[in-house]
């Protein structure tokens, strides 16, 4: 089944369409972030104004190097140390679509470490999306029992893993600044 979901999830991505699938925080839904195409439908999915960005999820440091050139041995020693689910805001990505950067040039992005999403991304190639399973403004369901019918109706695909997992966590989320100091937005 793992498997068969993976062959599914990259077939929706390839195709440049929306999944709904289960992270190591909450439900997220997901693109190609390399694909301007596929980040507009999660905007419209989630009804959310362009100038809010989105997290992007990656499997590993080194296909991070690749989206952000110049990743600080502090932040690489932060990543290696952290036990919980990290998403940092780099400067000045590249590679990525346009719509998932802010307009101050920066996006947040998290190695993640669910295996699913882990191997799903490895096959792919490329990051993905993810963003809360809700409408913006809406709370993050914890479950994917909470997620609203009109997300559920909206998507191009749902994962069939792990539907019975409740999370409550979210992750840690730092900034780096411009000076690179690294600020904790969220512990």
């Amino acid at each position: 089944m793992f498997t068969t979901e993976i062959k599914k999830s990259l077939e929706v991505l390839k195709q440049e369409q929306t999944l709904l699938y289960p992270t190591d925080t909450v439900w997220g839904i997901g693109c190609d972030a390399t694909s301007e195409v596929a980040v507009n439908k999660v905007f419209k999915i989630k009804k959310r104004s362009e100038s809010k960005s989105l997290i992007i999820l990656v499997d590993g440091l080194d296909m991070l190097q690749h989206y952000i050139p110049s990743i600080s041995e502090n932040i690489i020693s932060v990543l290696n140390k952290s036990t919980k689910p990290t998403t940092i805001i780099y400067n000045n990505p590249k590679g990525l679509a346009k719509n998932v950067i802010a307009s101050d040039q920066t996006v947040a992005i998290r190695i993640v470490q669910n295996v699913f999403c882990q191997q799903l991304i490895k096959a792919f190639g490329k990051p993905i999306v993810s963003t809360s399973a809700n409408i913006s403004g809406n709370p993050t369901p914890k479950s994917f029992k909470e997620i609203e019918a009109t997300i559920l109706d909206s998507v191009d695909y749902i994962v069939n893993l792990q539907r019975e997992v409740v999370n409550e966590k979210s992750s840690t989320i730092l900034k780096v600044a411009e000076n690179g100091e690294i600020i904790v937005l969220r512990n």
